[in-house]
């Protein structure tokens, strides 16, 4: 895998949306032992296998595309992570070409965007050394800021296995962590959407349990680790996790603090789809922690994502500002906006 080229970003200003997906047709076929079938385009429409996305192919694969939808939103810059599809969660020999593909297509995208693209790379999620060797790559990027993976591993989360390994080494790099759900089914959901209806939001929830009631930003202080679609269930239950905290031995033994102190390490996207959920997921979560996301160019995202938390009070400025302190990018005012 090659080294990306280094030095300070330039970054338009406006709102920044963290939750948007691209993949480049070249890697349709997504990862070697992927357990779901390859994406492809038949005429415009993209399907996976033989279900439709609901999406146009070229919403998720054309750069001009992404651009072009990028200013008709109105956001200053978008941040690019691979659909979650695309995540290795087979292990393969493969797998380290692959990410590396991905990772050095998305530089190269983010780098001749003028400032209006940043990326999320992918990662080796079986193979610590490599790992470790694809994150340091990405840490000597100015435009690919961080990585985005799925919140479960196997029967694993962050607080122990292959994640927590890779949050550990996100930690010591200064790399953003993106935490996007993987649609898991299972054949209750089979109706209805529910697999991500409910799954999404399930799987979501449990990662952020397994970093809540495990304990990770109290061992991790410096990792920065969002969570999409709101935090899926988790704001509803932290108080049900803090009377299970307090009442069980096992459920208390992660860590010494409440499940709402460690709820307010964590960073969240605003993307609930409705006001109240927004203002519950506020009042439990650091403010300073909301970022915008879209779910670009998915049917459950939104065309203008920035719309729903500036009309709950949470202003444009300020979803910038905490999206460049994710991100690690110059702060607001900086010689480096564009």
């Amino acid at each position: 895998m090659t080294t990306f080229d280094p030095g300070p970003p330039a970054v338009r200003r406006g709102v920044i949306d963290v939750h948007a997906h691209w993949l480049p047709q070249e890697l349709f076929d997504l990862p070697p032992g992927s357990p779901v079938p390859p994406l492809n385009a038949r005429g415009e429409e993209l399907y996976l296998g033989d279900t439709s996305l609901s999406i146009a192919a070229s919403a998720m694969s054309d750069p001009d595309r992404v651009l072009a939808e990028t200013d008709r939103a109105g956001l200053g810059a978008r941040v690019l992570s691979a659909p979650p599809f695309a995540f290795p969660v087979v292990p393969d020999t493969g797998v380290g070409e692959y990410v590396g593909h991905f990772n050095e297509a998305l530089t190269r995208l983010c780098r001749d965007s003028q400032g209006r693209l940043f990326g999320l790379g992918l990662v080796s999620l079986h193979d610590p050394t490599a790992a470790r060797a694809e994150m340091k790559a990405i840490a000597g990027s100015a435009v690919v800021r961080g990585v985005a993976v799925p919140p479960l591993v196997d029967a694993t989360s962050f607080d122990e296995g292959p994640l927590h390994e890779i949050a550990r080494i996100a930690a010591e790099l200064d790399l953003a962590v993106l935490v996007h759900p993987m649609q898991l089914p299972r054949p209750e959901w089979r109706s209805y959407y529910l697999a991500n209806l409910i799954g999404n939001p399930t799987e979501t929830a449990t990662a952020v349990a397994s970093c809540v009631l495990g304990g990770v930003t109290e061992t991790l202080p410096s990792l920065r680790i969002c969570f999409v679609h709101g935090g899926g269930c988790a704001p509803a239950l932290l108080g049900r996790w803090r009377h299970g905290w307090e009442r069980r031995a096992d459920a208390g033994a992660g860590t010494g603090r409440t499940p709402h102190e460690g709820f307010r390490d964590l960073w969240f996207d605003t993307l609930t789809h409705d006001g109240p959920a927004l203002r519950l997921l506020r009042s439990k979560a650091d403010p300073d922690r909301l970022l915008c996301g879209s779910d670009y160019p998915f049917d459950m995202g939104v065309d203008r994502p920035q719309d729903l938390p500036i009309s709950e009070g949470i202003g444009a400025e300020a979803m910038e500002a905490a999206a460049r302190r994710f991100l690690d990018l110059p702060e607001l005012g900086s010689d480096n906006d564009v």
